[in-house]
């Protein structure tokens, strides 16, 4: 026996001992031997840490790390030893019935153990441990595979013909089906065929997933910065056994496993053998700029002051500062209320506007802002869908979508009138529940029975719609309330559900010569920085306040909890009709909520007051307005900025307005609220 071979056994044991491994491999051993059962192959998984691998022996640890098949079989054979010796399992006979998985917790930081299927060269013909990081795009059904399986001489006269486990067969990383039971293998001792022992044949469960590089996520907003080119490609990754479901559609993963090259027909793909898999989370908060630090401290005297400059100056490369304000805001308090969380407050927005160019423009560049904004193209689908499983299983594959991979983000789906009605009515439904369902028809996938798949979106979705279009396409009603808009283009259950109803014509008539000025500066020179606060407030500097004000965690406070009960209960008082009720919806609670909190978040606060709540409150008035009519509220149509914000005395001017509007809400409240009674500060 080679010297350095029984050396690395020796420290492998030693390894084993000291990580715990021996005691989980006993453990293992057990429950295989307590079984009472023969398999053709006995499975254990070895967790190894490269790094104390290493300091106990450099060459073992450079063995795993670059020959990951071979150091398999150190491992095999010292668990033999041990099983034999320690009498741990009765029923086991050869070494070639123990199949052994080496798991890494983790490989060196080094760019030689990170496989890029955007850069070259590919490198996947070493067969070692490799690093790479995804997105999924698609997941397949869980289907059955061969582990291992036993095969016995045809000859009767054989010694190989029956009893020992002589001839056994073990998958190897990337090996299909076909080549783990072949029909061609011939006995060693006689050459006469080798058939398989069919009740000895042990099978695990196998799934296929598709992933893509990240940077996907960049081609699919509709705003870059970056005008770097680069090639991307889906890979497959084949997760067997216990990793199969540890993975969703749509999150982004660490995975390490090794590179393999499977042969489907005249197609060859390049896959990976996955052996551990590790959830990306999101990056931690980011720091404010001092320039947005100062501005909170101007604007420190009042709780409006900080989100009205926000929104006043943001998206200044693509529209005036001071125009679209309203727009703007709801914009930024959508953004703050993203994350991956279920059950999130999400804050839904449909814009109705005759200027789709400007609005589109500006939905685009807000997308640019967090790292899941998708613009959904119109090619493909929304919602995940199932197709067949392209590597020759037969079996179902459910493929990812734009509102997919906006997990945790933004899907921009565009102007809502271009669908069609069984998209619209999907999208409803997927608005109400924050869930889709995808059936798999078990007939056509090769299943015995149909399955269901219910997925989670965990996005916020914005849309917009032409109301030129809408008035040219239909016949306008005469029987519409003061404030209330035609929207008859759009199926009014469908409008409900979008948590704002945003209507940007307000702007001040002034505003449209800056906006035509600006529009033809940007056509003739469009990195031209138009405005001073362009270059104080750049793109990244909103990108990291984004990344910090959505990761603040916020409270209600009992003062906002009342006004927004207060104002909810009023309202369906007074918004009810004698055939359909209240048209204020159950939902506008969690929608007052959500405004509430973007609106803390976005002040950089962790406590929601009741001027949060006012913001939100008219946000929503005018958004019901506009859906239903005017209301005994009576508030106006542009009322959270009633005035130009061009110096300090328009700032006051707009919070004495505020306060006015506070006031006319609590006497509303006091009015209509079924006994319902706010402490004012009067009192």
């Amino acid at each position: 026996m080679d010297p350095e071979i029984q050396k690395m056994r020796e420290v492998a044991l030693v390894y084993l001992d000291r990580s715990g491994g021996l005691q989980k491999f006993v453990h293992d051993c057990k429950r295989y031997n307590d079984s009472k059962q023969s398999y053709a192959v006995y499975r254990f998984i070895i967790s190894i840490n490269p790094s104390d691998i290493t300091e106990l022996d450099a060459t073992l640890g450079n063995y795993i790390l670059h020959n990951p098949l071979q150091a398999a079989e150190i491992f095999q054979s010292v668990c033999f030893i041990a099983i034999k010796t320690l009498s741990l399992i009765e029923q086991l006979q050869t070494e070639a019935q123990i199949s052994i998985l080496l798991k890494p917790t983790h490989l060196p930081p080094l760019p030689s153990y990170v496989l890029s299927f955007s850069a070259y060269p590919f490198n996947y013909a070493s067969q070692r441990f490799y690093m790479s990081e995804g997105i999924v795009i698609a997941m397949g059904t869980v289907t059955k595979y061969t582990q291992g399986a036993r095969f016995l001489c045809t000859e009767e006269t054989c010694p190989f013909s029956e009893g020992r486990f002589r001839y056994i067969r073990v998958h190897c990383p990337g090996a299909t089906e076909a080549a783990t039971v072949r029909t061609d293998f011939v006995c060693s001792l006689c050459s006469s065929p080798l058939q398989e022992d069919m009740k000895f044949r042990v099978l695990g469960d196998k799934q296929i997933v598709e992933m893509i590089d990240a940077k996907v996520l960049n081609a699919l907003k509709g705003h870059s910065n970056d005008k770097s080119h680069f090639r991307i490609q889906a890979f497959t990754v084949f997760l067997r056994d216990e990793l199969a479901n540890k993975m969703t559609i749509g999150n982004h993963y660490r995975i390490i496993g090794i590179p393999a090259c499977v042969q489907n027909g005249l197609q060859a793909t390049v896959c990976i053998e996955v052996n551990s898999i590790q959830l990306c989370k999101p990056n931690g908060p980011s720091f404010l700029s001092d320039n947005f630090k100062y501005l909170l401290s101007l604007t420190s005297s009042s709780c409006w002051r900080f989100t009205a400059v926000l929104a006043n100056i943001f998206a200044s490369q693509v529209v005036p500062p001071g125009t679209y304000n309203t727009l703007k805001l709801a914009i930024l308090l959508s953004l703050v209320q993203t994350c991956e969380k279920e059950n999130a407050d999400y804050l839904d927005l449909l814009i109705a506007t005759s200027d789709t160019v400007v609005v589109d423009r500006l939905l685009n560049y807000s997308l640019y802002l967090l790292p899941r904004g998708i613009r959904h193209p119109p090619s493909s689908e929304i919602f995940p869908s199932v197709s067949k499983d392209k590597h020759g299983t037969g079996s179902a594959s459910i493929q990812a979508c734009s509102a997919v991979l906006a997990k945790g983000g933004v899907c921009y789906i565009g102007d809502l009138s271009s669908y069609k009605k069984d998209k619209l009515e999907l999208l409803q439904s997927v608005l109400e529940s924050r869930t889709t369902t995808v059936f798999i028809p078990g007939k056509k996938y090769g299943e015995e029975a149909d399955q269901q798949v219910t997925i989670s979106l965990q996005t916020n979705f914005w849309s917009f719609v032409d109301v030129d279009s809408s008035s040219k396409k239909h016949i306008q009603k005469d029987n519409f309330l003061i404030g209330q808009m035609d929207m008859s283009l759009i199926p009014a259950n469908l409008v409900d559900v979008f948590g704002l109803l945003i209507y940007n014509e307000f702007p001040s008539c002034r505003l449209s010569s800056p906006l035509v000025h600006h529009i033809l500066k940007k056509a003739i020179s469009p990195e031209a920085m138009l405005y001073k606060v362009s270059q104080q407030f750049r793109t990244q500097d909103y990108e990291e306040f984004i990344s910090f004000a959505k990761n603040l965690h916020v409270e209600l406070s009992s003062e906002a909890e009342n006004l927004i009960q207060g104002y909810y209960l009023a309202s369906r008082r007074v918004r009810r009709d004698s055939i359909h009720g209240s048209t204020l919806s159950a939902s506008a609670l969690k929608i007052l909520i959500s405004l509430s909190k973007a609106h803390t978040k976005l002040s950089l606060r962790q406590k929601v007051l009741e001027e949060d709540a006012l913001i939100a409150i008219l946000l929503l008035e005018s958004s019901l307005t506009l859906k239903h009519g005017t209301s005994a509220l009576c508030v106006a149509p542009n009322s959270v900025f009633p005035f130009d914000l061009s110096d300090e005395n328009s700032l006051q001017q707009r919070d004495i307005y505020l306060m006015q509007c506070h006031h006319q809400l609590l006497k509303f409240i006091a009015a209509y609220g079924p006994g319902i009674h706010i402490t004012t500060n009067e009192e």
